[in-house]
């Protein structure tokens, strides 16, 4: 972003709340804070939902500085991890802001939304020189198998993808988007920040996620609404007695869900009341955006549509044979490789080199099938989602969708544990609609052969008050076969 064309320079950029940013005035704003941080090796950014996290990391595009997003809700132990591997020159942060105090030793510096660069006022670009390989983002990774590792994301991956989606999306100026992800992941902050800007659009940020919020802005001009699986729930718990809600979904032009699969019961219920289907994409911090439904394709329930242009995808067997037949039930790993990958995992050469097959293609440790037609169905994570019981390859996604679909239970998730006769045993974890009356464990193993087919039956049924989920809503599995 260097200095906007005047026909741009009056539209809204960014909104948060009350408070916005004209195209014009961020640049003035970014402009500025790359002036002064320009030369920095990397810099972190305190990633609250506000202005001044989309102004710290603009700004440091344009200084051609790599920005390391840190998770506010973060506990200090990890903090400390990524501050210590990222070893950032300085941190970013929203003027007022109170840091812990594991970050009191890093040199601070309040970011000023409001202010003009010189640079921008007399036409000049700020922008540095910088090879579209040269790291733009270090994301670290939720850290399930370990400490979090932080994926370098060059310049070439946020560009390459975003265009990819604005082919698949038919994204353009014209599109205001809403959303209330956090920053510090690249749902939030790269298609939800930097893709409008990309584009030349709009953001509106709700601070914080709820129904009313998204009815409000999309009753208010908005056209696309990015979510996860946990926002799109309590939009289909909430669609029933919310006409204004029902009408603005109606009213938008796309509804994209990711992050994690969208149970086939929400997406049918926000059909049936607003007559629009969620469209979803699967992409991870390492590569970006992989697949999407395309706004022109089908949005078929339980699919993450194709490979987006400039990416090639695969599915491969544990042997490392790669699946020749698209017929929707054999399931293999998906590995992926084009311009949207990271390029290493920050002082992790081991890890780095694991990462990638021989022939440079990244493992995702992502299970899925293919459909006939090239749709990609995604079946669980090869870690925890892959079951193998009885001789069969189980993926747990089909089974939570289809436990989902009994109308005694509120949540599910799927797991395998070990059996002496099977191999491994499928395990329901349930939170039931009704605490007091919690649907027998045998009528949910009979709805689930009957929706299915018998070897796919849980065998033991655990009752939970809540599942347990991170801040993006995805449910940590590892933390209910560790309680179990």
């Amino acid at each position: 972003m260097g200095v906007p064309p005047d026909e741009v320079r009056g539209r809204v950029a960014l909104r948060f709340g009350e408070r916005s940013l004209t195209y014009g005035a961020l640049a003035g704003a970014a402009g500025a804070l790359a002036a002064r941080i320009r030369g920095a090796g990397r810099v972190a950014v305190w990633a609250t939902p506000e202005l001044e996290t989309a102004v710290a990391v603009t700004g440091a595009l344009l200084a051609g500085v790599a920005a390391v997003p840190l998770n506010p809700k973060s506990g200090e132990k990890e903090l400390a991890h990524i501050v210590g591997d990222s070893a950032p020159d300085l941190i970013l942060v929203a003027p007022g802001a109170e840091l812990p105090s594991v970050l009191a030793d890093l040199a601070r510096l309040d970011v000023d939304a409001s202010a003009a660069s010189a640079a921008s006022a007399t036409g000049a670009a700020p922008a540095a020189e910088v090879s579209d390989a040269d790291p733009a983002l270090v994301v670290y990774t939720s850290g399930t198998t370990g400490p979090p590792k932080g994926a370098v994301l060059p310049r070439r991956a946020l560009a390459t993808t975003l265009d990819a989606l604005a082919d698949a999306w038919q994204w353009t100026a014209d599109d205001v988007l809403v959303h209330g992800l956090p920053l510090f992941h690249v749902h939030g902050l790269v298609l939800g920040i930097l893709g409008p800007l990309r584009r030349g659009g709009s953001v509106r940020h709700l601070g914080r996620f709820d129904t009313e919020g998204v009815a409000r802005e999309l009753n208010g001009g908005a056209t696309m609404l990015f979510g996860v699986p946990t926002m799109y729930h309590r939009i289909a718990e909430a669609l029933p007695g919310d006409p204004e809600l029902a009408k603005a979904l109606a009213g938008a032009r796309l509804l994209v869900s990711g992050s994690a699969a969208l149970p086939v019961h929400d997406h049918e219920r926000i059909a049936a009341s607003t007559g629009r289907r969620v469209i979803e994409r699967y992409g991870m911090t390492e590569t970006l955006m992989n697949t999407s439904v395309r706004a022109d394709g089908e949005a078929r329930a339980g699919t993450v549509g194709v490979p987006l242009p400039g990416v090639g995808l695969r599915l491969v067997e544990e042997d490392g044979t790669e699946v020749a037949g698209y017929d929707g039930e054999t399931v293999g790993e998906i590995q992926v490789r084009g311009p949207n990958l990271f390029t290493e995992y920050l002082n992790r050469p081991d890890a780095t080199a694991a990462a990638f097959t021989a022939d440079g293609w990244f493992r995702t440790g992502d299970m899925a099938v293919r459909e006939p037609d090239g749709y990609v169905r995604i079946v669980g994570r090869k870690a925890t989602d892959l079951i193998k019981s009885g001789g069969y390859k189980i993926g747990a996604g089909e089974i939570e969708n289809a436990l989902l679909e009994h109308p005694g239970v509120r949540e599910a998730a799927v797991t395998g544990e070990p059996d002496a006769d099977l191999g491994e045993r499928i395990v329901a974890w349930i939170v039931p609609a009704d605490p007091q009356c919690p649907p027998a464990a045998a009528e949910l193993a009979d709805h689930v052969a009957w929706r299915l087919a018998p070897h796919k039956r849980p065998r033991v049924v655990r009752y939970l008050d809540a599942l347990p989920r991170n801040d993006m809503g995805k449910i940590m599995k590892r933390a209910l076969v560790a309680d179990a």
